[in-house]
């Protein structure tokens, strides 16, 4: 049997504890073992009355503070993807500008190798069209932009002769050539005679003794006017004899440098730098031939490489410098192209033209000019001479990817104008070299390239022209002889600079 009582206790205490009075049962139970009878009792808390709703209403937030949302904090996990997409979105990008960069350069080739692009009347023109004498552009736009045909109507007045390239000046009512005293000689008059030669150049000039010059040119000699001249004609003076007993010799620019002093077929490989004066003709970005530069400006080629319809549009010519391997980086745009108004197609003879690059070139290890040689140089059987190319490697073979070079020696032109070889076809613009046994010699795609001879500096003695195939027995190759054409090239480079 058991009894529950209920016991109701009150807290009384200062302010707090009244609020923290409690209500407590207390819970009786009694039971019973085997000895004695107990009475147990709990207490259980009862919470007092609470005035407080359950659902109070929301405070105002105060002005001026806001919540924070609760989300989770992005992890560096979660910001790396986002990250790699940016980066691959980029290079997407850039491969597809790329792409397109390259698919409109070879359009553009495409187009140019096919159309003159009217720029006046709006219109594309077949590129044979293109320089062939007829108007098909508004105002003869295609007609403006072309090879050039000039012929030097006179002697040019001043020469450099023989080895040590001494200056000469031409009296036209005599026409006799008179050696130039080094009396009141200055650097005034070197730049005002290489100017008149055809280059920019700062020049140098030097004297050598009368003593020591042949023969024929110990005869005639003049001074110059001390006054600022604006050609030498004008301040020129008649001597019988130097008072210093010296003449002028003269160097308009530094010239025929190379880092080595010492396939074109049968030829080995070559780099750029020791020859550095050669540059390749390109045809919408094709090698045609190659070619010589003889100042920043100016470069010395073939005549035949113009040959064929199109080829006389200047747009489509390129001149690539600096280069050992055959490529289009350093391509220079085309001013002018000069071809010798003697020179005819089909024929060998007057086989020279000169280019005028649209901006100089800059002058470094692998960009140099080549010296143009005195009149009267002297090259007798044997010497040695260099020629360097990227054609043919074998005759009907293929270009070479790489510059080549070759020695060869300098045959006598009595020998090479024999009937053995190529008889009445050599005339005076024509000079050989090579083995008559054949095996080394220049190839198609050398045309216009250089045939240099060495004598303190290099100097562009011959250009590539002709010969009967390649390196055949008893058919040498045959060059344009530059010592015939030096009235020619100082002529252009000064009608047309």
């Amino acid at each position: 049997m058991f009894v529950l009582k209920l016991v109701c206790l009150v807290n009384t205490g200062d302010r707090r504890e009244r609020v923290e009075n409690r209500l407590f049962i207390s819970i009786g139970s009694f039971w019973k073992t085997d000895q004695d009878l107990y009475f147990k009792t709990t207490k259980v808390q009862i919470p007092e009355e609470n005035t407080r709703p359950l659902n109070p209403p929301q405070q105002p937030a105060r002005p001026g503070k806001h919540r924070k949302l609760m989300t989770a904090p992005n992890t560096q996990a979660e910001k790396r993807p986002n990250r790699k997409k940016i980066i691959i979105t980029v290079l997407m990008v850039v491969v597809v500008l790329a792409i397109v960069a390259v698919a409109a350069f070879f359009i553009k080739q495409l187009i140019e190798s096919k159309f003159y692009f009217c720029s006046k009347s709006v219109k594309f023109i077949p590129l044979e069209k293109a320089c062939d004498g007829k108007e098909d552009c508004s105002g003869a736009e295609d007609e403006s932009a072309c090879v050039t045909k000039f012929k030097a109507n006179s002697t040019f007045p001043l020469r450099l002769v023989t080895r040590t390239n001494v200056l000469q000046i031409l009296k036209p009512d005599e026409n006799k050539w008179r050696s130039v005293c080094a009396d009141s000689f200055t650097q005034q008059h070197a730049e005002t005679a290489c100017q008149q030669l055809g280059y920019s150049a700062k020049p140098s000039f030097s004297t050598v003794q009368v003593g020591m010059l042949p023969t024929d040119l110990k005869m005639s000699f003049c001074t110059v006017g001390s006054s600022k001249p604006q050609t030498f004609q004008s301040t020129v003076s008649d001597l019988k004899v130097c008072s210093q007993g010296a003449v002028v010799t003269l160097k308009c620019s530094e010239c025929g440098l190379s880092r080595n002093q010492d396939r074109i077929v049968g030829g080995q490989d070559a780099v750029i730098e020791n020859w550095p004066w050669q540059v390749s003709l390109q045809s919408v970005g094709q090698h045609t031939c190659g070619g010589s530069l003889v100042s920043p400006q100016w470069v010395v080629t073939a005549a035949h490489c113009f040959n064929g319809e199109g080829n006389k549009a200047l747009i489509r010519w390129k001149v690539v410098s600096g280069n050992t391997y055959l490529g289009s980086a350093g391509a220079s745009s085309v001013d002018k192209i000069i071809v010798h108004k003697d020179y005819l197609s089909g024929h060998n003879d007057y086989d020279i033209a000169m280019i005028r690059l649209q901006s100089p070139i800059t002058v470094g290890e692998s960009r140099r000019p080549v010296c143009l040689p005195p009149q009267d140089l002297g090259l007798k059987e044997g010497d040695n001479l260099v020629v360097t190319g990227w054609g043919h490697l074998t005759e009907k073979g293929n270009l070479s990817p790489k510059l080549q070079k070759a020695q060869i020696p300098f045959i006598d032109t009595a020998k090479c104008s024999s009937p053995a070889v190529y008889g009445s076809i050599i005339t005076p613009r024509m000079i050989c070299a090579g083995f008559l046994t054949g095996g080394v010699d220049a190839c198609q795609g050398d045309s216009g390239g250089p045939l240099v001879y060495s004598d303190s500096c290099w100097m562009l003695v011959g250009v590539v022209s002709w010969g009967l195939g390649c390196a055949r027995e008893g058919r040498p190759g045959v060059y344009t002889n530059m010592d015939q054409m030096l009235d020619w090239v100082h002529s252009a480079m000064q009608e047309y600079q």
